[in-house]
């Protein structure tokens, strides 16, 4: 797994003299910049040529690093994979929060509202990403991604959970159910679709129909 390379005490450094306090900055700094090249080309070759098919040479040869750097980094190209995953979640879940964060201190009190700025806000992110959304939705992954994208599924419905309550201060179980089974197919949809424009398209429209959403037991959204 990723690292910083330190200077063992007492080695000289390239001009002859003992490394100082702050050299091993300097090369955690060359070592963050490896991992960060070795990680943008594992998503341009995992993009070009799926998991199954992409090679370890052609992420390093684009990379301009070493087979032995990547190993030092990385566990292999599986790893690879899921850390990308884990790094692209991570920049939804944060375009997720801060459009929730907006439309509540814009005055928001409406749990409805809340989810649709932020399921969109996700949605968005896919967009922007897609070619990187529709790596992880292809099936061309590692053994065992599908329940990493499960048990991913299930994060997102306990988060989303915490906007809708019952009146006995529960959780709406089953609404938060279908609106999280609808945003997992409006995901999927959009990141497979070739054509942009089309694709946001698309997009208003199902945040359109999940707005009008009510729970039939209570009447409410």
């Amino acid at each position: 797994m990723s690292s910083h390379i330190d200077v063992p005490s007492g080695e000289v450094t390239r001009n002859g003299d003992a490394a100082t306090a702050d050299t091993p900055a300097r090369t955690s700094d060359r070592g963050a910049a490896t991992r960060g090249a070795l990680l943008a080309a594992a998503r341009d070759v995992f993009c070009e040529s799926g998991f199954a098919q992409a090679a370890v040479t052609d992420i390093v040869a684009r990379a301009g690093a070493s087979v032995g750097s990547l190993y030092h980094h990385f566990n292999g190209k599986a790893d690879l994979y899921l850390t990308l995953f884990e790094e692209f979640q991570a920049g939804q879940q944060e375009r997720t929060r801060k459009a929730i964060s907006a439309v509540r201190e814009a005055g928001e009190t409406d749990p409805m509202r809340q989810f649709i700025a932020g399921a969109g806000a996700y949605l968005d992110g896919c967009l922007e990403q897609r070619h990187v959304s529709r790596l992880f939705i292809s099936g061309d992954g590692p053994p065992g991604f599908d329940r990493v994208m499960r048990q991913r599924l299930g994060k997102w419905a306990r988060r989303n959970a915490a906007l809708f309550h019952t009146a006995d201060g529960g959780v709406d179980e089953a609404l938060v159910m279908v609106l999280t089974g609808a945003m997992a197919g409006a995901v999927s949809e959009i990141s497979l679709m070739d054509d942009e424009d089309a694709a946001r398209r698309l997009a208003d429209e199902i945040m359109a129909i999940v707005g009008t959403i009510r729970n039939p037991r209570t009447g409410q959204r």
